[in-house]
């Protein structure tokens, strides 16, 4: 392996943020089923081993991550390191344009990507995503609204939208 890829566990928000060369290429859920196919993956591409430490994104990421659930942050800006895919990379970056609080089914959200017929490969390339909350893959919902698979589990994905939307109602009744 070239080098390590630092990560921490953090029990806040139970999410494992890891970076090599200074932007973020995890933040996935610690007890995530398909955390060890994320893993492989990311060492393969990266070419890195995970050792535990800390870095300057990682704390900012968790710094981030905090706000975020403190309905405080509604975009992330820490560096990010796909490691995917140019139709992964595609679609995550789609993610990050889905507005806080908003959702949109897998069919409008490949529709919005130019891959009306890619249905099935937007929502694989959805669950690869390594990057969770700050790619904001809980956003994307099947088609009559009913919420779908997601790392964290469905009872996660209906906290974070539960979340989002309460924080939107609060900042609409005070602002």
């Amino acid at each position: 392996m070239d080098a390590p890829c630092p990560w921490s566990r953090s029990s806040r928000h139970s999410m494992s943020p890891g970076s090599p060369g200074g932007r973020l290429c995890l933040c996935d859920w610690v007890e995530e089923r398909r955390r060890d196919i994320i893993d492989r993956r990311l060492r393969r591409i990266l070419r890195a081993d995970y050792v535990e430490g800390d870095s300057e994104v990682i704390r900012e990421a968790s710094r981030q991550l905090d706000e975020y659930f403190a309905g405080r942050r509604r975009k992330f800006d820490v560096p990010l390191l796909f490691s995917g895919t140019d139709f992964q990379k595609k679609v995550w970056h789609g993610l990050m344009e889905i507005p806080y609080g908003s959702t949109v089914s897998y069919r409008d959200f490949a529709k919005s990507l130019g891959c009306p017929a890619s249905v099935r490969a937007v929502a694989n390339a959805n669950g690869a995503n390594a990057i969770s909350i700050i790619v904001s893959c809980h956003r994307v919902v099947g088609s009559d609204g009913s919420l779908t698979g997601y790392a964290g589990g469905l009872d996660a994905k209906k906290a974070l939208l539960d979340l989002e939307r309460k924080s939107l109602c609060s900042m609409n009744e005070n602002g």
